[in-house]
């Protein structure tokens, strides 16, 4: 009985130790075969990417040991986080390095030199094709842009018709180029290529702002042109008659006989006088007569004389108010038109004054002067000075001299002008 209970403990005993070694002995074997596999994946894969020849992999308790030499450090450094992937892999030692032997550092430059001939033999054809695609239609433009008559029956001027011209050859052109990225199945580029552009365009805008302004302004006024060349103008202070409108300014000469350069921009925003626009032309000035003088009889005298004037037109006709009462008299205004391409205006405003001067003292009425003067005189007879009354010829001479100044000055440069007779007129 004795021996059969100590036989019972040494079975309970033996039997525990003999499962634990047996239990010991499968997980062994489990993680080797682990190791095994994570150790062929891995070889697997650096033999599909075929550049690691010269690498050897070991695998031990799920930590992978690479070892051996790379064409380059780049695909060395490449090995451990594609060994990190790998499922069950739970550290990776990496000890490969850059080989030092040329002919493998050159192998892979080679292939790729190799690979990119060879893309280029096949893709040469078709790139031919997209070239002469590109040519013929940007040819196509360029032709229909050189024709002359329909952009010029189309534009108020010539400069319109060559940024008619202009628009046509970057439409063909950028049509030219969709058509070649799509025989080369490239046409995502395309937005890469415009918006590379708009980037461009918008810093140059910047830079050029105000050359660009000047242009805008330029088509601007040639489509409205608010005067014409011979055009008598008042623009931003500056007076005298157009020679012509360029791209750039529009150029005036002066009654001095300068030329005035103006920014088209600043035209095309400023406030434009344009005295040529009606024949009819007022003149005004203003005369100061004695208080005691009947000032009635005095204003319907002025005006009288003035419309008699045989350059002063009808209609309109000649006025004259009472404007003011000064310290010396009172003020009359007194204004009269005339034909001003056949009258000069200020040589028919300078004889009208003169007129009414003589008429009002011929009357009687007192012109005061309201200087005070100390005159120290000899016994000297001065003859007496008799004005005469004789109306002065008064024509637009001086004006013509102009005119023929600018027909000169505009026959002389003929190179560019965008005022045309035959365009709409502000």
């Amino acid at each position: 009985m004795r021996v059969l209970v100590l036989l019972l403990l040494f079975l309970s005993f033996a039997v525990p130790t003999t499962a634990q070694e047996a239990m010991g002995t499968i997980t062994t074997e489990n993680s080797a075969q682990q190791d095994a596999a994570i150790a062929t994946r891995i070889r697997e894969i650096l033999a599909a990417l075929g550049s690691y020849d010269n690498v050897i992999v070991t695998v031990n308790e799920g930590v992978v040991t690479l070892q051996g030499t790379t064409a380059s450090a780049v695909e060395a450094d490449a090995l451990e986080p594609l060994a990190a992937r790998i499922e069950g892999v739970v550290a990776v030692r990496n000890q490969v390095t850059e080989t030092t032997d040329i002919v493998e550092r050159l192998d892979p430059a080679i292939d790729r030199f190799r690979a990119r001939i060879d893309q280029f033999i096949i893709f040469f054809p078709l790139a031919l094709i997209a070239a002469a695609a590109f040519a013929l239609v940007v040819f196509v433009g360029f032709a229909l842009a050189r024709m002359r008559r329909p952009w010029e029956r189309l534009a108020p001027n010539l400069f319109i018709a060559e940024i008619y011209r202009q628009l046509v050859r970057i439409a063909f052109v950028i049509f030219g180029i969709v058509i070649a990225l799509d025989i080369l199945n490239a046409t995502a580029l395309l937005s890469t290529i415009l918006g590379a552009a708009g980037i461009i365009g918008l810093a140059l805008g910047f830079a050029v702002r105000d050359t660009v302004e000047n242009f805008i302004a330029s088509v601007m006024l040639s489509f409205r042109q608010p005067f014409r060349p011979n055009d008598t103008v008042e623009i931003n202070g500056d007076q005298g008659k157009v020679i012509r409108l360029t791209s750039r300014a529009t150029i005036l000469l002066s009654f001095d006989g300068n030329h005035i350069r103006i920014p088209n921009a600043t035209v095309f925003k400023s406030r434009i006088i344009n005295y040529s626009q009606n024949a009819e032309r007022r003149f005004k000035f203003s005369i100061v007569v004695d208080r005691d003088a009947d000032l009635q009889a005095t204003r319907t005298l002025v005006e009288s004389t003035v419309q008699t004037l045989p350059f002063v037109l009808t209609e309109p006709a000649a006025q004259t108010w009472i404007e003011a009462l000064h310290a010396a008299g009172v003020e009359l205004v007194v204004t009269g038109w005339v034909d001003q391409n056949e009258t000069s205006t200020v040589r028919a405003k300078g004889e009208a004054l003169r007129q009414v001067k003589l008429a009002i003292q011929g009357a009687g009425v007192v012109i005061p002067d309201a200087t005070q003067s100390i005159l120290l005189t000899r016994d000297v007879v001065k003859p007496e000075l008799i004005e005469s009354t004789k109306v002065d010829v008064v024509d637009a001479s001086e004006d013509e001299s102009l005119e023929r100044i600018v027909a000169a000055e505009r026959d002389m440069d003929q190179s560019e002008d965008l005022l045309r007779d035959d365009s709409p007129k502000e």
